[in-house]
């Protein structure tokens, strides 16, 4: 298997789920022209991003058998391995986080919140929701690497410092602001205003 690049690693999720619904659909081979018609991409590019993830060679003029594939791209994804993380900021966004359960199925599974208004602490919707002064110590006891920032900007950058020291190695974050990590911390951002203002621009230039 090859090293999967950045941005074919990126396009995976897609090809995964259109490749479960074949399943579910009863189809069993799947061909890369097949795969570029549908997602518009080219022929080229499907063939080398099913190339640096298959463990099995497609077929000439027949192409690939759809379960292996699903098994193939689950395993580069991670989604096989259940990868334990903590949620701080309980907010709106954070416990709509908390409820959804659909995380189980890409490798993630939210241990507990965190936050500081004590209003919030206990338990939602079976998660339990933890105080600050006890995020490090339960990191580290359960061996939690991967962190999620639901707070406001002004907290992003403090509670990022918190996670870092508490061991975490990777943060998903919500919070609108660009954090400062120490070296071997990946930061995956999710910034909603700058991609409304994408859109608004697409938007005011027509």
């Amino acid at each position: 298997m090859q090293t999967v690049s950045k941005q074919t690693l990126l396009r995976m999720p897609y090809y995964l789920e259109h490749l479960r619904d074949m399943q579910k659909n009863g189809e069993t081979v799947v061909s890369a022209p097949v795969l570029a018609q549908h997602f518009k991409y080219t022929e080229i590019q499907v063939r080398k991003d099913l190339a640096s993830v298959s463990s099995v060679p497609g077929k000439p003029k027949i192409g690939f058998k759809i379960a292996t594939l699903i098994v193939d791209i689950e395993n580069v994804l991670g989604y096989k391995r259940l990868n334990k993380a903590v949620l701080v900021g309980c907010g709106a966004l954070g416990s709509a986080f908390l409820k959804f359960k659909g995380f189980s199925e890409y490798g993630c599974e939210i241990a507990a919140g965190f936050d500081a208004n004590t209003e919030k602490l206990g338990s939602f919707a079976d998660v339990p929701v933890l105080p600050m002064e006890e995020l490090s110590e339960f990191c580290k006891n359960e061996n939690i690497k991967l962190g999620i920032i639901t707070v406001p900007a002004i907290a992003g950058q403090r509670v990022c410092d918190q996670l870092v020291e508490a061991g975490i190695k990777a943060i998903w974050n919500f919070a609108p602001i660009h954090l400062i990590v120490p070296e071997g911390i990946l930061v995956q951002n999710e910034n909603m205003p700058a991609s409304l203002a994408m859109l608004f621009n697409h938007l005011n230039s027509r």
